[in-house]
């Protein structure tokens, strides 16, 4: 293979790299070294099916990448063994299952993250995680709004009830 190719083959990983930074509103990047093939299998597994891209990356590709996106803030976690997780919807997602995974494997090591834009710490990651699923939030908000209803109901039977004892 020509030496033109590799340079070719390597922009263009780099720019895939690029662009899933810019598209993503949620990426962190995580150390997994000590983690079996098997949890590995079962990591990647968990984050496919809340719509996660997980992916590990040359860091040095990694880092031109942050840098055409304009994300270096997050090159210091980019050495050693790194993996990285990029969520295009949900802000939440990879957050919850690298946490959740983590507590339960010490060998993954959540590195740093990118939130909207920003770079976010372990503290900001494990907030996140621990935030109710899309779902919850929905389900929250919908009981939130039906208690005025309810409210509503009971007092209109209330008023019902006493004209009725009046007439």
């Amino acid at each position: 293979m020509s030496n033109q190719k590799i340079l070719d083959q390597k922009k263009l990983v780099v720019d895939e790299i690029a662009a899933k930074l810019k598209e993503s509103v949620a990426t962190i990047a995580v150390n997994y070294r000590g983690l079996s093939v098997a949890e590995v299998t079962e990591l990647r597994k968990q984050l496919r099916e809340a719509g996660v891209d997980y992916k590990v990356y040359k860091n040095t590709f990694a880092r031109r990448a942050t840098e055409i996106a304009g994300l270096t803030d997050l090159d210091d976690a980019l050495t050693g063994p790194t993996a990285i997780s990029f969520s295009k919807d949900d802000v939440i997602a990879p957050a919850k299952v690298l946490y959740t995974f983590a507590k339960e494997h010490e060998a993954l090591e959540i590195k740093a993250g990118v939130i909207e834009g920003k770079l976010t710490s372990l503290d900001e990651i494990k907030a996140l995680a621990e935030l109710p699923s899309r779902e919850g939030l929905l389900s929250m908000l919908a009981n939130v709004l039906q208690a005025p209803i309810r409210n509503i109901a009971l007092g209109v039977k209330a008023v019902a009830e006493q004209k009725e004892q009046e007439a």
